[in-house]
């Protein structure tokens, strides 16, 4: 037996206001509500209780949006993925060369997306292997990145910087993987803080491991 008339035009209205200008509105507020929780809490302590309170809705209003918590925080993460990757472009692009262009995205990342300020890391025992985990496994975040790293490993391939045959997703991924092992476990043989020491320890590695 199918849906009745008025379950029907229940689903309609609740589909038109989620996909409308108000249910986008929602989401927004929602997911600003969420990054300022992690921030505060960190991802793991990330509630649905929280979120709702924070953004001024009701729980049930973001279970509309999001179905499950691990839907919430891959949607975070991708959002703060999302800027990241805007705010770093134009100055990554700017260099000549791969080597460059991988060097000054761990100075910027470094920059714009402190580990405490923006994934709530460092606040307890195992908080930055927890996100860096979490990070690593959401789809959409791994796609958001190889989708920009994806054009400047050709662009290096075809300048002869690195061999002709390599994977160029495989090193999308590799240097997605570098970055986010930069900014969530704290350096041991160089200073984070500082932008050159950054970029000759990147750089010294970068060129070698995919020129071979």
């Amino acid at each position: 037996m199918g849906p009745r008339s008025g379950e029907r035009e229940d689903k309609g209205r609740t589909a038109d206001v989620l996909l409308g200008p108000r249910g986008a509105a929602t989401r927004a507020r929602i997911l600003e509500a969420s990054a300022l929780c992690v921030r505060r809490w960190g991802i793991r302590r990330l509630s649905m209780n929280d979120v709702a309170r924070q953004a001024g809705v009701s729980r049930r209003t973001v279970y509309m949006y999001f179905p499950d918590r691990d839907a919430l925080v891959e949607a975070v993460l991708e959002a703060m993925a999302a800027a990241l990757v805007q705010a770093i472009a134009p100055d990554v692009r700017r260099r000549a060369t791969l080597a460059e262009q991988v060097a000054e995205a761990a100075v910027r990342i470094h920059a714009l997306l402190p580990a405490e300020a923006e994934l709530g890391l460092g606040r307890r025992p195992g908080e930055s292997v927890s996100a860096a985990m979490i990070l690593v496994r959401c789809p959409r975040v791994v796609r958001a990145w190889l989708a920009f790293w994806r054009p400047l490993v050709e662009a290096a391939r075809d300048r002869g910087e690195i061999r002709a045959d390599i994977d160029v997703d495989t090193a999308a991924e590799w240097i997605m993987r570098m970055h986010v092992s930069l900014v969530t476990f704290p350096a041991q043989t160089f200073d984070a803080e500082d932008p050159e020491q950054v970029r000759r320890y990147v750089q010294a590695f970068v060129p070698g491991g995919f020129a071979s």
